[in-house]
């Protein structure tokens, strides 16, 4: 299984960052708190079998449920696969939920696709480990009367659509439909017939930022097909008890981490369906360069990939015609705004790591205060452009997020 990097001079992918971690990992004592969420029973390298790596568990007052998508693009022939074959897409429906007691939660990734991704970054005797969502796979859906806002997620270069699950079930957990992507040749994910799939070393796969977008657009149209009654399935499964028929395609944005953030761009401006786009530290480098203006709402949550030091992130920004933020939690790295905040203190303690190890890794925002950054700022930007709900956690500096700046 091999991968090779996205364009970035700063290398990120999820898998050299990893590998650098492994690499700096001796075994001594972990000098940095434990996280809240964190269950306190996990031993140390050496100690006895450890309980399963956990998530936080989102704030809003509803139950979530889930469901996959097997999706095939007939308009994009996939000439890597050969003749007759198309770009095919996993990907998974997160909502509010009822009567869930019955239905099983969902695993962060599928075994297989967890097991390839570990083997592929050096984690293999984590695979008994993987953490579970808090979606229930299959619960029907809560139905209020009122159709459900949709955020689709665009994940980054050589990760997986559940990489940032803390943010989706959060939003889920609060009233939002959120449909993660598997970016066919860039994501490690698993097909309903067994297949396994991880990112690809070649050159002609179509895994650059304008390929991404053009799976958010393809799934927004299955978002109206869902949202019309029907069923775009590629296998026609079952769908949840409710699902069709309540989305809500004119109230649709769309965030993405990384690579999946300048995606997020790209499929913004070709696509008006797309009310509100939030980027997560992308690095918006696009081949060819963004053409026009945005002149709807945007936010870049910027850690590495800043204005003042990235001439593409600058050039984006000028870019923006309609309201804009750019805020940055100090001490974040590339990975402080996914679930990397979550489980890498809990990975740390496994494996002896210290605390500058640690911090080697997700940077010295405090892991708390990053979960509850991904929870609220996220939430925050898409109730107000979404719902018209205005709050003001995005007016400027927050006394209950000291972290975060607003960037002019």
């Amino acid at each position: 299984m091999t991968s090779t990097p996205f364009i970035s001079r700063k290398g990120m992918t999820r898998r050299g960052m990893l590998g650098a971690a492994l690499a700096a990992g001796a075994a001594v004592p972990l000098a940095a708190s434990d996280p809240a969420w964190a269950d306190p029973g996990v031993p140390a390298a050496g100690g006895h079998a450890a309980a399963r790596l956990v998530l936080p568990v989102p704030t809003g007052p509803h139950p979530v449920g889930t469901v996959q998508l097997h999706l095939v693009d007939r308009s994009r022939p996939d000439d890597l696969a050969g003749p007759g074959h198309f770009r095919e897409l996993m990907a998974t429906v997160w909502y509010p939920a009822r009567d869930v007691q019955r239905y099983p939660v969902a695993p962060w990734m599928q075994a297989g696709a967890f097991q390839a991704f570990l083997a592929d970054v050096g984690f293999g005797d984590l695979a008994s480990l993987g953490p579970f969502t808090v979606g229930h796979v299959g619960a029907p859906v809560l139905r209020t009367g009122r159709r459900l806002p949709v955020v689709v997620f665009s994940h980054g270069a050589h990760s997986h659509q559940g990489d940032h699950t803390v943010v989706v079930q959060e939003l889920a957990s609060h009233g939002y439909a959120v449909v993660t992507v598997a970016h066919q040749y860039d994501t490690y994910t698993e097909y309903p017939d067994g297949r396994i799939a991880v990112p690809l070393r070649d050159r002609k796969a179509p895994t650059l930022p304008g390929d991404f977008a053009a799976d958010l657009r393809f799934v927004l149209d299955c978002v109206e097909q869902l949202a019309a009654g029907r069923n775009p399935d590629a296998d026609h499964r079952e769908l949840p008890a409710g699902l069709l028929g309540s989305l809500d395609p004119r109230r649709t944005g769309a965030f993405g981490w990384s690579k999946g953030g300048t995606a997020t761009a790209c499929a913004m401006l070709a696509d008006d369906r797309i009310r509100a786009g939030l980027s997560l530290d992308g690095p918006m480098q696009m081949n060819p360069p963004l053409a026009g203006d945005l002149d709807r709402p945007f936010m870049m949550m910027s850690a590495v990939f800043t204005r003042a030091t990235d001439p593409e992130a600058a050039a984006f920004w000028s870019q923006l015609r309609g309201w804009r933020r750019n805020i940055q939690a100090q001490g974040a790295v590339h990975v402080s705004y996914g679930d990397n905040e979550a489980l890498f203190p809990q990975v740390a303690k496994l494996y002896g790591w210290s605390g500058q190890q640690l911090q080697d890794v997700i940077g010295t925002l405090d892991p708390d205060r990053a979960v509850k950054i991904q929870q609220a700022y996220p939430l925050a930007f898409f109730d107000e452009h979404l719902r018209l709900r205005r709050g003001h956690l995005l007016d400027g500096p927050s006394p209950a997020f000291p972290a975060v700046t607003f960037l002019p």
